[in-house]
């Protein structure tokens, strides 16, 4: 059965803050610590699997989907571009490709922050696996090459043909369509230079007259895309896949004439299958580990809820730290008591950017005691 990439637009409950003591900084730390250092004679692997999403990357500059300054949270009326509409429709590649083009500098130009370090940290301490993440920032490669991350929906440094696979250089792409339309390169260039698109800050970008979505994605107002122009992929202009015709203007731009050689983002777009090779990395990935954490994911798409079911019914504890709510977290936690210091089950909901280096802190402290107890003091009840 394929695995698809499909939002899920309900509203979130809040939070349940487990154990009660996560409610603050300290608190949620020394949980954490305890989820990630269980007693190593009942976990032989002793290794935690990281599921992120977009929240750890809001302290990069990236907009999220359902944070406070999230998308869904300021522009009611977004819709993101499904791969059908983008597969089928010459229109809708000059949309999606225009706004890219604006928002690719800025993207570019971000960095891995804190969080994304921290984790690498941790992985240094032996106590993660591997990273599977939703994000298409490529910042957890970035930050620690060392551990093995798998990137569920695809990545926006490349670009893919939708006919041959071949893939593509991103940042050469955006040279390409500067090239292809330069009316556009000098919009750019002035929205650039007065500062427009400085800032991925949605509030920010909003008081400039332009909406920020994730991905890259930037909507101006009243603007006309019908101009915009996409080169083809070379690989099939030079050798077209037998039964098509790929065909480009004069000075490179595809042809809606073409019946091959579309260039799409590396990315699963929502509505798109996720291939099969990296489902199952993903599933092993689970299997593998003793526990998984979920960082900064609401967890809305089914591709990366159904990971954490999957953890869930294998037996293994669930550890979950993102800002807001999660979708179907109330099962995932029935069975942890408020009460408990972590070894079961976390959830907080404090900025990632603050509680991982934090966490990395306190167990650097004691790292040299295998299986120490990590919980915070309690008076005692008679006190």
């Amino acid at each position: 059965m394929p695995l698809m990439r499909i939002p899920y637009t309900a509203p979130l409950p809040p939070p349940t803050i487990l154990p009660t003591s996560a409610s603050t900084l300290p608190g949620a730390v020394a949980a954490l610590a305890d989820f990630l250092r269980p007693p190593t004679t009942t976990t032989p692997n002793g290794k935690t699997v990281i599921l992120s999403g977009a929240g750890i990357s809001v302290a990069s500059g990236l907009a999220d989907y359902r944070g406070s300054n999230g998308t869904y949270t300021l522009n009611k009326t977004y819709r993101p571009i499904y791969y059908h509409e983008f597969c089928a429709s010459h229109e809708a590649r000059k949309r999606y490709w225009a706004r890219s083009f604006l928002g690719w500098t800025n993207l570019h130009k971000s960095r891995p922050n804190k969080a994304h370090h921290a984790v690498g940290q941790l992985a240094e301490m032996g106590m993660l696996s591997s990273v599977i993440t939703q994000n298409v920032d490529t910042f957890h490669p970035k930050a620690h090459p060392g551990l093995r991350t798998l990137e569920l929906h695809g990545y926006l440094r490349s670009t893919v043909c939708l006919s041959c696979r071949t893939e593509y250089s991103r940042e050469s792409f955006q040279q390409d369509l500067a090239a292809l339309n330069p009316s556009w390169a000098v919009f750019l260039a002035e929205m650039l230079s007065s500062g427009a698109l400085s800032t991925e800050n949605p509030i920010e970008r909003r008081l400039k007259g332009l909406k920020t979505n994730p991905d890259g994605d930037v909507d101006v107002p009243g603007i006309e895309y019908t101009t915009f122009r996409y080169p083809a992929c070379p690989a099939c202009l030079a050798n077209p896949p037998s039964g098509t015709k790929v065909q480009q203007s004069a000075d490179g731009a595809w042809q809606p004439s073409s019946t091959a050689g579309v260039l799409k983002p590396a990315v699963i777009m929502f509505g798109e299958s996720i291939p099969d090779p990296i489902k199952l990395a993903v599933e092993a990935a689970v299997d593998e580990a003793d526990r998984i954490l979920v960082l900064g994911s609401s967890l809305a798409t089914y591709s990366a809820w159904r990971l954490v079911r999957r953890a869930q019914e294998l037996g293994k504890p669930v550890g979950v730290a993102n800002l807001g709510g999660v979708r179907g977290e109330e099962q995932f936690f029935a069975k942890v008591g408020a009460g408990g210091v972590g070894r079961e089950g976390v959830r907080c909901s404090l900025p990632l950017e603050e509680i991982l280096p934090a966490l990395v802190e306190r167990l650097a402290v004691g790292c040299g005691a295998p299986g120490m107890r990590t919980e915070m003091f309690r008076p005692a009840p008679w006190g």
